[in-house]
């Protein structure tokens, strides 16, 4: 019998040798349409079947469909579309590709396909076991499956990575999990094009040939991709896009491609494409020029066959200055901004009038494409850099203005912003500050680490309609109830918004909302800051909004009380006999290379660079993907491109007039471990310990054979034997003063990518120093040989935990950490709410044990938090306070 791919709805179709290219229709993916996404998120899933109808009428032989988003239950919307589909006849018909990041989703949507589909996707990127055990599902359900060349080491991109991990891949299903090959589709990734970047040049005809390879060398298999993907670097220029997609597609097919994830609509018949069109993208897909990028993107401007002419460069300087200042506004764009707003100010008469006019209507465009999620964040930040500059000519005139007549520009309302005492760490708060501000909001940014009563003053003083607290660390929560209390004594009644990476609702419905009669508000990200704050100081929202919310946070409460009853722990002795097994008389102990303390004064930052985790740097600006994959993604992936130019440019300058200074301790000792505490000893052999570190045990019921862990089981209880290190490292030295003039330079971006930078370069420099003492300074993994990914992936031997963080929640431990390490000698200090000063900075521990692992406390029971206080001497009371509110038994 043949082995040829099958599969069906209602109706059966086979893949042959013979069969024409198979279209993927790709519409019904809430990823890759902006149109699809609003029907589901809105609950229109009726909507939502005419997309898929579309495709299928379009062409469409198999449907792809995708609920991947942040906000949605996923499973949930998959599981309605998928049997909504099926009542569907014409849309049933055809067979269905369930695609999902998520395993459970994908699991679900397999439960309810009729016929046979195809899953999209699986990879061996979480490692080969979860691979054979996802694949083993699929077979069992009867689906085909798209294959991801990505692997432990990442996502492929030249033709040897794709062609390699494609056959381990193969010879892995077809060998020992037994899938029929037919049902294997490979997609050995299309990636863009054009896009400037010297090592993108060879990404499609790497494509081609792998494509070829796998067809002649991997029988039976099948190859899919998505093809717009190609052409992400012509965003907005239709034609030109089409025109890639149809010469990709016609390549790709001549060498084995037999499906693909496409849209039917956005295909030009290539015989059609102008000629001098397809010379040029054909010059790129297969690499036959130097200046093949260059040439097409010249091309690309001029086309007269693009949906819309692409102007000049300088063609927007024709228009009105109105039109000049809102797309000066919209791009970002500051060269001509004084010139522009001298303009407006002779034309208007007033500079008030050049603030209220053609000033705020561009900054309404900006503030309704971001919330409409057609400008991404950075694109905001740099439009607020150019409303800040126009604002800053206009302000002698203003000054003048004022004193003249008395009269001022009135914004929305006038918001105060604060970070809270202790707590050093702020890019949040600007990025909000930002966002508000391109909204007319008049933002009152008191910094970091600011006391309740300078609050309190600024508030009145300011006469502000809200107010809003954020904090990073978990001493913030206290300030924040305290701030609550005392706006409570004051009798204010304006509403009061927290945010910040350790806040959440739940914390702010259970601790804050009580003790303030006001509003208040958890606010999860910048994005949620402007309609939350309209609608609560609007006079026709805002009694209906503070009730809501009331509600809602006391409902909140009370489900948070009842959850409290049901416990599901275990006393601490025995969590104690269940601790982590270790086979010490099998162990190896290294002796460090020296003990003690070790300063690392000014590293090189060209060093550091190269362990920079950019991932959480795209977070930063709230950009959601992976990098690199985010710098090729469908969504944000061009503004994600132009972000990490800017990153990196900004790195070469700083690194070339040595903006920032790098610097560190370490120390390693000799340690024993008792019970759940770790003794330290100034050389190995003496009787006394000299400090304890003290830590907390995972007291929740585990299933068998997992043990409660506590981070005092990875060293020896065995005297002589082991070692215990630490670190603290900072790359902000020298920050303040260039964040000071960034804003004396009106420079909101240039200040949060100078913040965001320090962070990235101190969380690299723990990265780069936690290798130097595996490989050198302990010496305990003298052989390692990773790459960054795998550094980032933690796959090395060893961990390093922080004070503050899922394992130690405890924030004091770092008092004793800091003391050891006399850090301050190297530049960091702690507050009084033991954050570390510079912002920019990263301490914690050292583990050498190849058993060590990160894990989360979870919550734990009174009893321990007793026994805990116990041994550090310390008053229960003050130990809840430093805890993590949603460690405890009792938040």
């Amino acid at each position: 019998m043949d082995q040829i791919l099958k599969l069906s709805g209602l109706e059966a179709i086979e893949i042959t040798p013979l069969s024409n290219f198979v279209n993927i229709g790709e519409r019904t993916n809430v990823t890759g349409s902006a149109k699809f996404l609003k029907f589901i998120k809105e609950d229109k899933f009726d909507e939502a079947l005419e997309v898929a109808l579309d495709q299928v009428r379009g062409g469409a032989q198999v449907i792809d469909v995708n609920m991947d988003e942040g906000m949605l239950d996923s499973q949930a919307a998959m599981v309605k579309y998928l049997n909504l589909m099926a009542a569907e006849p014409e849309i049933s018909r055809i067979p269905v590709m369930i695609d999902s990041s998520k395993w459970d989703v994908i699991e679900a949507g397999l439960k309810c396909i009729q016929g046979k589909g195809i899953v999209n996707s699986i990879s061996m990127k979480a490692g080969i076991p979860e691979f054979v055990r996802q694949a083993k599902l699929v077979k069992r359900y009867g689906a085909a499956v798209v294959v991801m060349a990505f692997d432990e080491l990442g996502q492929a991109d030249t033709y040897e990575r794709r062609i390699t991990i494609c056959k381990r891949a193969y010879d892995i299903l077809v060998n020992e999990v037994g899938f029929p090959p037919e049902d294997i589709i490979f997609d050995p990734n299309i990636f863009p094009v054009a896009t400037g970047i010297d090592e993108h040049r060879n990404y499609a005809i790497d494509f081609f040939n792998a494509t070829k390879w796998i067809r002649e060398n991997l029988p039976h298999a099948h190859v899919s991709g998505g093809v717009s993907n190609v052409s992400f670097s012509f965003r907005g220029n239709q034609k030109v896009r089409e025109a890639m997609h149809s010469a990709f597609l016609y390549h790709a097919i001549q060498h084995g491609m037999d499906m693909g994830i496409v849209n039917p609509t956005m295909l030009e018949v290539y015989d059609d494409i102008d000629k001098n069109l397809l010379e040029r993208v054909e010059d790129v897909l297969l690499n036959r020029r130097e200046d093949a990028t260059e040439r097409l993107l010249e091309f690309a401007e001029t086309f007269k066959g693009a949906t819309k002419e692409k102007k000049t460069d300088d063609e927007w300087r024709k228009g009105s200055v109105e039109e000049r200042l809102t797309h000066a506004l919209v791009k970002g764009i500051i060269d001509f901004i004084d010139v522009d707003t001298e303009e407006a100010r002779q034309k208007y008469g007033r500079p008030l009038f050049v603030i209220e006019g053609p000033l705020m209507s561009g900054m309404n465009v900006v503030g309704d494409l971001f919330g409409a999620g057609k400008m991404f964040l950075p694109q905001v930040v740099k439009s607020a850099r150019v409303m800040k500059k126009s604002v800053a000519y206009l302000t002698p005139f203003l000054e003048e203005e004022k004193r003249l007549s008395g009269t001022s520009h009135q914004p929305t309302a006038r918001i105060l912003m604060a970070t809270v005492k202790g707590d050093v760490h702020d890019i949040g708060k600007n990025i909000v500050g930002v966002v508000l501000a391109c909204n007319n909001y008049d933002v009152v940014d008191l910094g970091v680490m600011v006391p309740p009563e300078k609050i309190i003053e600024a508030a009145k003083r300011e006469k502000v309609d809200v107010i809003g607290l954020s904090g990073l660390i978990t001493p913030s929560l206290d300030e924040m109830v305290y701030v609550a209390k005392e706006m409570q004594r004051e009798k204010f009644v304006m509403p009061l918004l927290i945010g910040g990476a350790t806040t959440s609702r739940i914390h702010t419905a259970v601790k804050i909302d009580p003790v303030y009669d006001g509003p208040v508000v958890h606010v999860l990200d910048a994005s949620r800051s402007v309609p939350v704050a309209s609608e609560l100081i609007s006079k026709q929202t805002n009694a209906t909004a503070k009730a809501r919310f009331k509600k809602e946070y006391a409902t909140m409460r009370t489900e948070h009380e009842n959850r409290k009853q049901t416990k599901n722990y275990i006393p601490l002795a025995e969590a104690r006999s269940n601790k982590t097994k270790v086979n010490w008389a099998e162990a190896k102990f290294t002796k460090p290379t020296f003990i003690g303390r070790k300063e690392i004064v000014d590293y090189p930052l060209e060093e550091i660079r190269e362990f920079i985790d950019w991932t959480p740097f795209f977070q930063t600006w709230m950009l959601a993907g992976r990098y690199p994959g985010i710098l090729t993604d469908s969504v944000v992936g061009v503004e994600a491109q132009k972000l990490f130019n800017d990153a990196n440019s900004m790195l070469d300058t700083l690194i070339k007039n040595k903006t920032l200074k790098a610097s560190g301790v370490i120390a390693i000792y000799p340690a024993v471990s008792d019970v759940d505490d770790v003794h330290l000893f100034e050389e190995q052999g003496q009787d006394k310990p000299f400090a304890t570190f003290h830590f907390l045990r995972q007291q929740n019921k585990k299933a068998a054979n997992l043990p409660n862990f506590c981070l005092s089981d990875f060293i020896s209880p065995e005297r002589g034997q082991d070692y215990f290190g630490m670190f603290a490292v900072t790359a902000g030295l020298g920050l303040d003063e260039w964040v000071a003039e960034h804003k004396a330079d009106q420079d909101d971006y240039s200040e949060i990518m100078a913040k965001a930078l320090a962070d990235r370069l101190a969380e690299a420099f723990a990265e780069c120093l936690h290798l130097k003492v595996r490989k050198e300074l302990w010496g305990y993994a003298s052989d390692e040989a990773l790459t960054n990914e795998q550094l980032i992936d933690e796959a090395y031997a060893g961990i390093r935990p922080a004070p503050g963080y899922p394992a130690c929640p405890d924030h004091t431990e770092k008092r004793l950490l800091f003391d050891l390490l006399q850090a301050e000698k190297v530049g960091i200090n702690l507050t009084e709410s033991y954050a570390m000063y510079p912002g920019a900075a990263v301490s914690g521990f050292y583990f050498a044990n190849p058993a060590s692992k990160y894990f989360g406390l979870g919550k734990i029971e009174k009893d321990q938090v007793e026994d805990y206080a116990k041994r550090k001497n310390m008053p229960v009371a003050e130990i809840e306070k430093w805890l993590s509110p949603n460690l405890s038994y009792d938040i």
